[in-house]
């Protein structure tokens, strides 16, 4: 049986006091066999290999929310260190599996602040949303059940957000064109810009 531990446990001195939640143990065996599953199952994800561009990850972690528990606005830490791992790594992105489905609980939406709006995010279990690791973010008091969630965070080889968005999107762009027109010469010289422009950005 799983032993779940306050999650204030792991906050930092300014986000003890907003951080309500419980944190299932780095070492518990379980976490660690959920941890790889879902470890693996990124790592066979083209879409989230081509849009984060991973170089490191910290190994998924779990949390757990119940009636009245929430997390208030918070910024990521710049920089995370894997369970038994040596190296450390920076959070450019963060990420949020959902293992709860929405209509098993109230509340506990994922809101996350950029420059222009805020956006409020609530996913059928086994969806994930990758968010950058510099923005603001909370999750709503939950009112009714219980939220279940993993969290991870990901060192990408690509620093820059901007110049990240632009590999993703170019990469998308020319995988529309293979299925569109698989045999068009200009295809080859496609492929060798979208190599060029990440060779030029990659932080390895």
């Amino acid at each position: 049986m799983t032993k779940w531990l306050e999650g204030k446990a792991t906050a930092g001195a300014l986000t003890r006091r907003i951080k309500n939640n419980w944190q299932m143990p780095d070492a518990d065996p379980t976490a660690r066999r959920l941890s790889t599953m879902i470890g693996e199952a990124l790592n066979r994800n083209e879409l989230f290999l081509s849009a984060a561009l991973p170089l490191k990850m910290v190994s998924p972690l779990f949390n757990r929310y119940a009636v009245g528990e929430f997390y208030g606005d918070h910024v990521d830490a710049t920089v995370e260190q894997a369970w038994g791992a040596k190296t450390r790594v920076r959070t450019d992105l963060s990420a949020t599996v959902f293992l709860t489905e929405p209509e098993d609980y109230d509340g506990g939406e994922l809101v996350i602040r950029d420059d222009f709006e805020s956006r409020a995010v609530k996913l059928p279990a086994g969806d994930m949303i990758l968010y950058s690791g510099t923005s603001v973010h909370h999750v709503t008091p939950v009112t009714r059940g219980v939220r279940l969630a993993a969290f991870l965070w990901v060192q990408s080889i690509v620093r820059d957000e901007t110049q990240r968005r632009l590999v993703f999107e170019l990469g998308t762009t020319l995988q529309q064109f293979q299925k569109a027109l698989p045999d068009h010469p200009a295809l080859t010289e496609l492929t060798g810009i979208y190599f060029n422009v990440l060779r030029m950005w990659a932080d390895t």
